[in-house]
């Protein structure tokens, strides 16, 4: 099969980005899987195991795919007619009104919220993590997002790490914030590390004990949990969007509160990380990932829709979920 995946931005990504990962990931796996993938990507993208072309916001889609594709993998809307068979696959909580009959959505929340059936879970690539070391003697936890963003709620981790008194290593986030408010954090028990990703990255998840993860927001997936639970790391949330799927009894606590998730970072040392990694392994990896999706482009292959009706935007919901901070 020839796949085109559609996406408007530069891969490979240079550091963290999350989307650009899922597509470098996928494409890759199609490939290892025996198909023919053709990005159809940013200016400036490369790839040494499949055909790139760049994407011109300007042109038509349909204009840009190669006749040879059998079926088209787009992570942009897409708004006109294009003769080939098409799924749009939607990453975020997006505003945008329209969706496509054919959207396939990152957690069965994430789909529930928009009034859809089709899912499926990201998967992540083994081969960018390396072999977790279980027995490292490991002190702290970490905070893994893009700290700027309100709704992931940096400082309601910082309270949890002060209340369960752990160090807490900050991914994605600097003490001096001037982005979305004015935030500077002076307790030295807080490290800040910016934007960071690859092996410098992995060395910090490797030797934590534990994801901080308070999102005040409905998660539509979030790589950042289950590159954690990779490392054997139990995750400590709440309990919107699609947290309750991945995370389970035994790989964390979901509260919406700090009292609660303090209690249980105090009590991190009681998980199985080899039990918590092996859940990623058993359920969220990239392997999964394109098999569910190669029986989703037979389906519109076959020109079945993979929705019941087109998808809706959710309404009336707030902006900023409910956290207590006690």
């Amino acid at each position: 099969m020839h796949i085109c995946i559609v996406f408007d931005k530069i891969i490979p990504v240079a550091k963290y980005g999350g989307i650009q990962r899922i597509v470098w990931w996928l494409g890759k796996e199609l490939v290892n899987k025996g198909h023919k993938v053709t990005y159809l990507v940013g200016e400036g993208s490369t790839c040494h195991f499949a055909d790139v072309k760049f994407y011109d916001k300007e042109r038509d889609i349909s204009e840009q795919i190669p006749e040879s594709v059998d079926v088209v993998h787009s992570y942009i809307p897409i708004k006109s007619e294009v003769k080939k068979p098409y799924l749009i696959h939607m990453e975020s909580n997006t505003k945008d009104e329209f969706h496509d009959i054919n959207t396939v959505f990152v957690s069965k929340k994430h789909a529930e919220r928009h009034s859809a059936q089709c899912y499926v879970y990201n998967g992540l690539d083994p081969e960018d993590y390396g072999t977790p070391d279980f027995k490292k003697k490991r002190n702290y936890v970490h905070f893994l997002a893009k700290a700027a963003w309100r709704v992931k709620n940096i400082k309601g981790a910082i309270k949890i790490a002060q209340k369960s008194k752990s160090h807490m290593h900050v991914l994605g986030g600097t003490r001096l914030n001037l982005h979305m408010g004015f935030r500077l954090t002076l307790d030295p028990r807080i490290h800040f590390h910016g934007m960071i990703g690859g092996d410098a990255k992995n060395k910090i998840l490797n030797d934590s004990t534990g994801l901080i993860f308070p999102v005040v927001w409905h998660e539509p997936f979030g790589i950042a949990i289950t590159e954690s639970m990779y490392f054997g790391n139990p995750v400590f949330s709440t309990s919107y969007g699609s947290l309750p799927e991945i995370v389970n009894n035994e790989s964390g606590v979901i509260a919406n509160n700090v009292s609660d998730l303090a209690e249980a970072v105090k009590n991190r040392s009681d998980y199985n990380h080899k039990q918590i990694h092996e859940r990623v392994m058993d359920c969220f990896t990239v392997s999964q990932m394109a098999d569910k999706f190669l029986k989703l482009y037979e389906v519109i292959l076959d020109g079945k829709t993979l929705n019941d009706k087109a998808p809706t935007y959710p309404q009336g919901e707030t902006k900023f979920l409910h956290f207590d901070m006690k």
